[in-house]
């Protein structure tokens, strides 16, 4: 009776059959169309890059050792200087101009001291000889010993009074005579080392104050890179990583070691007002030819780039792939077989474009980029 049943009513069934699975079919959520990236094996570099300057290896701030006036300055940013070479001199202040009425000041208030000194002249004289004549009568007792010595005590202060009078005379006739802007006796400027002159300072003639800086000199063929790395980023640099010096100028980069990182850490306010714990960073050159050739100098600004880990076969994923899981592990979406699987996976250095696979994926998987906060575990994907 069932086979009768279902041989006259096989066609309605059928066709009602194919009708829910249609529906069911159209109500199905659509595959979600997404992003995929590969796992692949290929050179990974972790780096950090700021900005730097160039500097001189040795270069030498020469400053006045003594305050005076300094002669005008011949050489110029970029001549070459020897090792001792003279550049500049330092004399006494100039003298200043006499007015007419100084002068006149001046004339009488010599001759005055002239005419004190001639006094003083005839006052000695005239105290030597009462002296001779007191020793002599000292001699027959006339006259008492405290008496000569009061004689003596007269010509000592006569010779003192004419050494005063010569002194303030030849001062005032100094000053008369001198001549307008003479100077006296100079200090030499010289080159502490070989070299090239790489900014003057003070350049026309003038006064200038002791420690006040003249000159820098320096080789620009012999430089070295310094950049300013935040402290976190700064000690996990050390000397011999591998350097590339970009945005110099030229197009292909400049290839450098670091050399030192310095032991102490500076303040500085960044452009949003924001304190920041800064450490120099030195980086010297490795193709000393190519650095001739760039035409670079002291004090050029480039961009450094210090390489702190590579590895030229790392197995990595693309770091779009990669978002945190609810207890803060890593965590992609894996395609199988047009659905996305939810995969924990073990991840080492991280860079701006991939991140390290030490577990959890293989070669050659395809894994979902960037998913959407709607995207779930086991969900139809479709690869775009």
């Amino acid at each position: 009776m069932i086979r009768r049943w279902l041989t006259r009513w096989r066609w309605p069934l059928l066709l009602a059959m194919l009708v829910v699975a249609g529906l069911a079919f159209a109500f199905l959520p659509p595959a979600a169309a997404v992003d995929a990236g590969e796992i692949s094996r290929g050179p990974m570099v972790v780096s950090v890059t700021d900005t730097a300057v160039t500097r001189a290896l040795e270069h030498y701030i020469v400053s006045a050792p003594v305050t005076g006036y300094l002669s005008r300055i011949e050489l110029e940013a970029g001549d070459a200087i020897g090792r001792g070479q003279e550049f500049a001199r330092i004399s006494g202040r100039p003298s200043a101009p006499l007015d007419p009425r100084t002068i006149t000041e001046g004339r009488a208030a010599l001759a005055s001291a002239q005419a004190a000194a001639s006094q003083a002249r005839a006052g000695l004289d005239l105290a030597r000889s009462d002296l001779a004549r007191a020793e002599a009568l000292a001699t027959r007792q006339f006259v008492s010993r405290a008496q000569v010595e009061a004689m003596r005590t007269r010509v000592l202060s006569g010779e003192a009074a004419l050494a005063q009078a010569r002194a303030e005379a030849a001062r005032l006739a100094a000053i008369i005579r001198q001549p307008d802007g003479s100077i006296g006796a100079s200090v030499t400027l010289r080159a502490p080392a070989a070299g090239r002159v790489l900014s003057v300072m003070n350049e026309s003639a003038g006064m200038v104050a002791e420690g006040t800086p003249i000159m820098t000199i320096g080789d620009p063929a012999e430089l070295e890179v310094v950049v300013d790395l935040l402290s976190r980023e700064a000690v996990r640099v050390h000397p011999g990583d591998r350097a590339l010096i970009t945005r110099w100028g030229g197009p292909q980069p400049l290839e450098g070691r670091v050399w030192r990182v310095e032991p102490l850490g500076q303040r500085e306010i960044s452009a949003l007002g924001v304190e920041e714990q800064r450490v120099n960073v030195i980086i010297r050159f490795a193709d000393p030819a190519r650095l001739a050739a760039a035409g670079l100098g002291h004090g050029f600004q480039v961009d450094a780039t210090i390489e702190r880990w590579r590895d030229n076969k790392a197995l990595r994923v693309p770091v779009g792939a990669l978002f945190r899981g609810p207890e803060g592990k890593w965590q992609v979406f894996v395609i199988e077989q047009g659905r996305a699987r939810l995969q924990m996976v073990t991840i080492g250095q991280i860079n701006e474009d991939w991140g390290e696979v030490r577990g959890g994926l293989g070669e050659g998987q395809r894994v979902v980029l960037n998913p959407a906060n709607t995207l779930r575990d086991g969900q139809r994907v479709s690869p775009r």
